[in-house]
């Protein structure tokens, strides 16, 4: 590796002020939630498309491994350090155009640095009725980011990569793919149809260094004329396992009219909803059961919380309303239907309410009001207290959360869960056995990505700066990857610290992704060590 004269020809190409040496780069990249620790060599700021070619080739000449990031706020999964140490970033943050998008269709194509923000605002400003593919990190995270890493949302296109239909991608050796139709001038037939003619390659470029994705084209949800979400509330901790057939009955009956529906235990609604209760703690560290109890009661959380979206005509709604009405009553309990705009209407009278009823009252409506801005397709930050909860400094009001800059621990367990009775019960008390084994709060979502399997997300919160609360948090999360891949319950994404452990078994599916990132990269320039 020969790092000053690639740092040197880089200067040249993008200007000095684009290129940044090792403690820079680890003063603006080096931080994470996650408490992991990566040496970081350099970074280079693309600021535009063409220039990746020529970054790609300096870096093959001197054999300096890049690690490309859209914005990084990978929170919790590593955030923008590389899987392994010795790379230098590249920060392509700065490629934030929206290159083309049919305001027929809703096929958009952006770049990488393409925020939901930006997608938001610029949907706004054209009156385009589509819908921003969100999640709960944020509205500064990445559009392409999140597709690559096979992210879901719970807007109708909940799974963000069935929305892409084409990508382009610069590849070691400088060429630039793209898919077949596009080489045979059928780039709009491309951006309209997924699959394309012949093997499909476009997915290799997902949760891989095979390449950097430097456009991507995906489908937007059409934005209904009717969005209203359901809330239930389970009495009891154990009725987790009797709800889930009927959430999958609802799945099943109404496909790309409700949208994902989440389960989420009551730590995991607290911790979005009431302060920490540091001063009611127990002897082992933990949030007694009675406390539990006392902040649900006092905040009108149920050991388990149920939410979902119709989204469609308002005859359509309607309907499906009235049917799931009929599934879940037997179960849950508090079954409400609301609108975004009637809970709006709610938040503004609330200001009417004295003081004393203001403060409480208004707190859960504002939260609810933009809970379904969420699903409506609007990003926010409605779910990012979460990541505070446990340690971090918040922002002063109006500035944007950076839980890496703000000193959030954070690390997440994400495994997929059969969307079956038995199995959820399973998965649910080993996640609790474990965490209060390692006295860490059991904050547990159960997200539907299909009527057949559950996406878990569960955080792992702990005190960033505290080399023993870090070291705790790692042997608790590889306790939970152990247990579960027993079980049968095994992640869907990892973050940079648990790569080696996914890739370990050298089974067929792992020697044939290694043979094509062989072909592709045989001196292993782009992102090495990320699944693979």
């Amino acid at each position: 590796m020969e790092l000053n004269k690639a740092l040197e020809q880089w200067s040249g190409l993008l200007g000095t002020e684009n290129v940044l040496d090792e403690p820079s780069a680890q003063a603006l990249f080096g931080r994470c939630t996650s408490g992991a620790r990566r040496r970081i060599l350099g970074a280079v700021r693309a600021r535009e498309n063409a220039e990746i070619p020529a970054i790609v080739a300096v870096a093959a000449r001197f054999r300096v491994p890049l690690y490309p990031i859209s914005t990084g706020h990978n929170w919790g999964y590593g955030t923008a350090l590389p899987a392994q140490d010795g790379c230098v970033i590249l920060d392509l943050s700065a490629l934030n155009r929206i290159l083309d998008f049919d305001a027929e269709s809703g096929v958009v194509t952006l770049e990488p640095g393409v925020t939901q923000g930006i997608l938001a605002d610029f949907l706004d400003r054209g009156g385009h009725p589509f819908l921003v593919p969100v999640t709960g990190a944020g509205p500064t995270c990445s559009i392409v980011g999140n597709a690559l890493e096979r992210g879901y949302g719970i807007t109708p296109h909940a799974d963000h990569f069935g929305a892409v239909t084409a990508l382009e991608v610069v590849l070691a050796d400088g060429r630039v793919y793209r898919p077949a139709l596009s080489g045979l001038n059928g780039v709009a037939l491309d951006q309209a149809f997924k699959w394309g003619i012949g093997p499909y390659v476009d997915g290799i470029f997902t949760q891989s260094g095979m390449g950097i994705v430097t456009k991507m084209s995906l489908a937007l949800a059409r934005r209904p004329e009717c969005v209203r979400a359901f809330l239930f509330g389970l009495e009891a901790r154990e009725r987790i396992a009797d709800i889930v057939p009927r959430v999958r009955e609802v799945l099943a009956r109404y496909p790309g009219v409700v949208g994902a529906v989440n389960l989420m235990n009551a730590h995991r609604v607290l911790a979005m909803s009431v302060d920490y209760p540091g001063d009611r703690l127990g002897a082992d560290g933990l949030i007694p059961p009675a406390v539990i109890s006392e902040l649900g009661r006092g905040n009108q959380v149920m050991p388990w919380t149920g939410f979902g979206t119709i989204y469609g005509t308002k005859g359509v709604v309607k309907a499906v309303e009235r049917e799931i009405r009929q599934i879940l009553r037997p179960l849950a309990r508090r079954l409400i239907f609301l609108s975004p705009e009637l809970v709006g209407r709610l938040s503004r009278l609330a200001g009417w309410l004295p003081e004393f009823l203001r403060a409480r009252v208004g707190k859960r409506l504002d939260m609810l009001r933009r809970s379904l801005e969420l699903v409506a397709g609007r990003p926010n930050e409605t779910a990012m207290p979460l990541c505070y909860w446990r340690g971090g400094k918040l922002p002063e009001p109006g500035g944007a959360m950076d839980p890496a800059r703000d000193g959030c621990g954070l690390m997440w367990y994400a495994p997929l869960v059969l969307m079956k009775a038995e199995q959820v019960s399973e998965y649910v008390a080993m996640v609790e056995a474990i965490m209060y084994e390692y006295k860490i709060e059991p904050l547990i979502t159960l997200t539907s990505i299909s009527d057949r399997c559950f996406d878990s997300t569960v955080p792992l919160l702990f005190d960033v700066s505290s080399e023993a609360s870090l070291r705790n948090a790692e042997d608790c999360f590889h306790a939970l990857l152990k247990a579960g891949q027993e079980k049968g319950f095994l992640p869907y994404r990892v973050g940079i610290q648990a790569m080696d452990w996914i890739t370990e078994d050298g089974g067929t599916y792992w020697q044939v992704v290694r043979q094509i990132k062989k072909a592709l990269d045989p001196d292993g320039i782009l992102a090495p060590g990320r699944y693979n």
